[in-house]
């Protein structure tokens, strides 16, 4: 994947996505064990649902501009494939995330329910590529996933929340972070009070929480998926 580089933190002016064809060899030689592995991890959780998602296949980077293509395949797939190593050909999920920042500068994130697939987990709305994103001519609208997401896991509503037009790509073996800044135009406890009361009229409500980070030693108290700190670390000016 040219410029593409496991380890390092990209800032981005955009992202062109296509959605296009793709013979992901994983999904097709291992379909058992992807079924016994889905059977195993979904028991006694409704909440999984083996859905589409979109993975991304191919990627470049060239003066700010991201052009990557991404297929699609079943959730089931994507998950054995995450958890089996990242076997096989370059692929990554390549996923929209909301930097959610209060107006006193601190940062909102999401601590995951247990019924969820990433139980105690926390970091910024976001969520692997789904149909949902997929646009007429097969552009995939991870701009739009950003907020569809934060609204979607908080409450907040898109008139609520403030978006930038830049990115940044924090690019690690098997995924990649596409950071968006996003305000809200209160300060970090009332923000997070809306946000639990919003949660709480949730049917099935996918955060368990509202964390509250300050600054880089903040991340040392909780269970962050490993794009997080980098992220903040390069805010903060600590990378």
């Amino acid at each position: 994947m040219n410029g593409v580089v496991d380890g390092t933190i990209v800032t981005l002016s955009r992202i062109e996505a296509l959605v296009e064809p793709y013979d992901w060899v994983f999904a097709r030689e291992q379909a058992a064990e992807i079924d016994a592995y889905w059977s195993r991890i979904s028991a006694g959780k409704p909440a999984m649902f083996n859905g589409r998602v979109m993975l991304q296949h191919r990627a470049a980077i060239a003066d700010g501009v991201f052009r990557a293509g991404y297929f699609e395949t079943d959730y089931a797939a994507f998950m054995s494939w995450r958890d089996f190593g990242h076997p096989g050909p370059i692929v990554r999920n390549g996923f929209a995330m909301a930097a959610l920042r209060a107006a006193d500068g601190a940062f909102l994130c999401g601590r995951m329910g247990d019924h969820t697939a990433n139980p105690g987990k926390v970091y910024f709305a976001a969520g692997t590529p789904d149909r949902s994103d997929v646009r007429p001519g097969g552009t995939l609208d991870l701009a739009g996933s950003v907020t569809r997401e934060l609204c979607e896991e908080t409450g907040l509503t898109s008139e609520e929340i403030a978006v930038e037009e830049s990115w940044t790509a924090v690019i690690l073996t098997g995924r990649i972070a596409f950071m968006r800044p996003v305000s809200v135009p209160l300060g970090a406890e009332t923000a997070r009070a809306l946000m639990l009361a919003r949660i709480a009229e949730q049917d099935e409500p996918e955060l368990s929480d509202i964390v509250i980070i300050r600054s880089l030693a903040d991340c040392d108290r909780y269970d962050m998926p490993p794009f997080m700190r980098p992220y903040l670390a390069h805010i903060y000016g600590q990378d």
